[in-house]
């Protein structure tokens, strides 16, 4: 789900001593995050989630609040001393070697970002987002988290009886598709179908129809064609 980060940010605003810290692991760039008008004061996200790149990196950035705590902040750090790597930065060097081939990736996603536009790329997760629920829910699923649920990744109650265990497992094996289960007290309860970062139609009308298939050949009761017929709606309506 998405957090009401804007809203936090404005409570801490007035706390000298609290600074808020967002997780934006797949939040960034998939919608906006205005880091400087919302008042966060700490912002963390990695490569692999909407930047489009296999894992090893993380970023991270501070306002000045944030770095007003790093002033004082006592508690010892070596490799992960954002001080000493703020000072070789501005001298056009890192403290420690860092991942140079995502680096180079990093280059060439975010110029595929401006390329499609941020405003654009936004409304592309959106798009894909909304398409995969409605698909959801149009197979009798329920969303788990309808109220504020997330641009990156749908998470969906299974159906009655079905360990979604089961169908993480039948989707991959028979069909090639990789969605995932819950985890803690919703193992086995939901599963979760991602549509951020390097995602487009196709992608999501192929997870839909895999998921059509593999609910039908462990039992569950659906009607074929359901659930592509509800993301196909929204997908079109957005390519107009």
């Amino acid at each position: 789900m998405r957090h009401p980060v804007e809203e936090i940010a404005k409570i801490t605003a007035s706390r000298d001593r609290v600074i808020n810290v967002v997780d934006a692991v797949s939040a960034l760039g998939a919608f906006d995050l205005p880091m400087d008008s919302a008042g966060f004061d700490v912002l963390i996200t990695g490569s692999q989630k909407a930047l489009m790149l296999p894992p090893g990196q993380s970023y991270i950035a501070l306002s000045d609040k944030g770095w007003a705590r790093g002033e004082s902040a006592d508690l010892p750090r070596f490799y992960c001393d954002l001080k000493r790597e703020k000072k070789a930065q501005a001298g056009g060097e890192t403290a420690w070697t860092p991942a140079i081939s995502l680096t180079v990736g990093l280059v060439e996603a975010l110029r595929m970002i401006k390329e499609e536009g941020l405003v654009e790329c936004f409304l592309r997760h959106a798009r894909l987002a909304d398409a995969t629920r409605k698909a959801c829910v149009a197979l009798g699923c329920e969303l788990f988290a309808p109220e504020a649920p997330s641009p990156t990744v749908t998470a969906v109650r299974g159906p009655d009886g079905l360990d979604t265990g089961k169908l993480v497992k039948h989707l991959r094996e028979a069909y090639g598709v990789s969605i995932m289960g819950g985890q803690d007290a919703v193992k086995g309860k939901i599963f979760r179908v991602a549509h951020l970062g390097y995602f487009d139609t196709f992608d999501i009308l192929t997870s839909v129809s895999a998921l059509e298939m593999a609910l039908s050949d462990l039992g569950v009761k659906i009607t074929h064609g359901t659930g592509i017929a509800a993301a196909q709606a929204v997908l079109q309506a957005g390519r107009v």
